[in-house]
């Protein structure tokens, strides 16, 4: 179903994105579930993930998994205080602390990735195999890195006129007047 005006490009895109934020929502609670044993979160695992092989800054972090700054730095600072990850001084920043795993945050992220490595064999045998599985993420890194080559400039805005709603019906296309 088409809304008026909008061309079955867009149509495609914005059920794609609405499939997106869907696979998002359901890996973010499998991992929860698969981290939770080992006092972790997926934000956390992910976190600490990102500064298992090298210290970064907390916006380094931020960057590298596509979130905000102060997001990251309230994971970061939980981190911390759990004994899963410590700070540094950066010799390139006085201000910008460095991020890095701790044996005991290694530890548990070692654990969910153990888990985690079961549950990637299941979806990629439902999914077709290794190939199509290869295939599949190609295609989404694709569409990740082309949004993000974007200018923010470049980026449709909705129209004024567009009154706003309070909620979306889960089926409703995301990109209604672009």
């Amino acid at each position: 179903m088409t809304r008026t005006g909008e061309t079955g490009e867009a149509e495609a895109f914005s059920r794609a994105a609405v499939a997106v934020f869907r696979l998002n929502g359901r890996f973010t609670a499998a991992l929860d579930r698969l981290a939770l044993p080992s006092g972790l979160s997926a934000a956390r695992w992910q976190i600490l993930s990102s500064v298992a092989d090298e210290h970064l800054s907390v916006s380094d972090v931020a960057r590298r998994v596509g979130t905000s700054r102060q997001s990251v730095q309230r994971i970061a600072d939980l981190l911390v205080a759990q004994g899963l990850a410590t700070y540094s001084d950066n010799p390139a920043h006085r201000r910008a602390k460095l991020l890095a795993a701790t044996e005991q945050g290694l530890a548990a992220m070692r654990e969910v990735d153990s888990c985690l490595a079961e549950l990637t064999r299941q979806l990629c045998e439902r999914l077709g195999g290794e190939d199509e599985t290869r295939r599949f993420s190609e295609v989404l890194r694709g569409l990740s890195d082309t949004l993000a080559s974007l200018p923010a400039a470049e980026a449709p805005r909705p129209r004024k006129e567009t009154p706003r709603r309070k909620s979306r019906p889960e089926n409703a296309l995301i990109f209604p007047n672009c």
